[in-house]
């Protein structure tokens, strides 16, 4: 039996990386549909594809999370196919070529988009899909992706480490608001996981994530799954406004 029998699941981003992995793993663990929101339709057909050939029903939605009425047409097409939602992975961000510079060399247009995508799209997708979420037979999840650049400051990615830190403060003020709702709201730290996302990533700090890890390896996605899938189960019904370190013990919370 899996932890997500029967319930329905949206994981936006969903086309590659961890989004990708989430959604397989919703998946594995039983869930009845899981919704690929992606922005790039290739990425989001393909998972689409790999999911519904293993017998899983997994539509594929568009949805740019940078533009709201992108936004709010998921949510009018996910309410008009649903009755109910029980579970949402805000996975949706951008994190690809953006880190390196000083505070002082950021450009004002990519600190815009990242908060817009990053924080911005994070809100609105909860607001879209909160209908939805409110009337899940046995409580919603919602599992914020945040990072552990948040919980270190992490320097020369001043835009992505202050966006993280938004959805750390977001899922805190969320599960307040949306408890009374039987809706739980946590957040998922994970450190630098080997992705498409991080390819970018020198390998100074790659090394310096491993160097510093009480568990001195590399992370990949599937370290980070289950801590996800968990945080969707009906065993962490009782778990709100809490956010978990995933990253081999760099950073403490």
């Amino acid at each position: 039996m899996g932890t997500l029998n029967n319930k329905i699941i949206a994981i936006t981003g969903a086309g590659r990386g961890l989004g990708r992995a989430f959604a397989e793993a919703a998946a594995a663990a039983g869930a009845k549909t899981v919704i690929i929101a992606e922005l790039v339709e290739d990425l989001g057909c393909e998972t689409a594809a790999a999911l519904t050939d293993r017998g899983h029903d997994a539509p594929f939605v568009q949805v740019d999370l940078g533009d709201v009425d992108s936004v709010a047409a998921m949510g009018k097409t996910l309410v008009d196919r649903y009755g109910h939602l029980d579970g949402l992975v805000n996975n949706g961000a951008i994190a690809t070529d953006i880190g390196g510079k000083t505070f002082e060399e950021i450009d004002i247009d990519t600190w815009d988009r990242v908060m817009a995508v990053n924080v911005r799209g994070a809100w609105l997708a909860i607001r879209a899909l909160a209908p939805l979420l409110r009337k899940a037979p046995d409580g919603a999840r919602i599992v914020n992706i945040a990072s552990d650049t948040a919980l270190w400051g992490a320097p020369r990615l001043l835009h992505y480490v202050s966006s993280k830190g938004a959805i750390i403060a977001m899922t805190r003020s969320l599960s307040r608001e949306l408890g009374p709702d039987n809706i739980a709201v946590n957040a998922v730290a994970p450190g630098l996981t080997l992705v498409e996302a991080t390819e970018s990533v020198p390998q100074e700090r790659k090394d310096l994530y491993v160097s510093g890890r009480s568990m001195q390896r590399e992370q990949h996605a599937d370290d980070v799954v289950g801590a996800v899938m968990y945080l969707l189960s009906d065993g962490a019904a009782f778990v709100t406004g809490q956010v978990l370190p995933v990253n081999g013990g760099f950073v403490f919370n």
